[in-house]
């Protein structure tokens, strides 16, 4: 069992910048990889990015490209979400996510936090 807690979000204006973190507890964190998803008001929930296990691949959805960056700590358990030039589309619950597979379907991740809001104003 892997417990996720996701902390950073907030409101910012457009063109800002939020740091995401997702603090991980219970089984080994640097086993699995982690994703990154959101949910906007009356939109399904989507993949943002996603990091494997060492850290050394990461992928990312098109809307985020150039502009959101996943990293980790595993010393810390930590998993990061660093988002710059902020959109007021970008605005959405985010959460982590825990796998044993490296993948952006949302079926694939067997460990999700309980998300926190992220709110961008024009």
């Amino acid at each position: 069992q892997v417990q996720l807690v996701e902390s950073g979000g907030g409101s910012v204006q457009a063109g800002g910048s939020l740091r995401l973190s997702c603090a991980a507890s219970g089984r080994t964190f640097s086993s699995y990889h982690m994703g990154w998803f959101r949910q906007a008001p009356g939109k399904e929930r989507e993949f943002v990015g996603r990091i494997s296990w060492r850290g050394g691949t990461t992928s990312y959805a098109d809307s985020v490209k150039g502009r959101f960056t996943i990293s980790r700590d595993n010393a810390k358990n930590t998993v990061y979400l660093q988002m710059n030039s902020l959109k007021p589309e970008d605005t959405a619950v985010y959460y982590c996510a825990a796998t044993s597979v490296l993948a952006t379907g949302q079926n694939l991740y067997d460990y999700w936090g309980q998300g926190t809001q992220v709110t961008v104003s024009s």
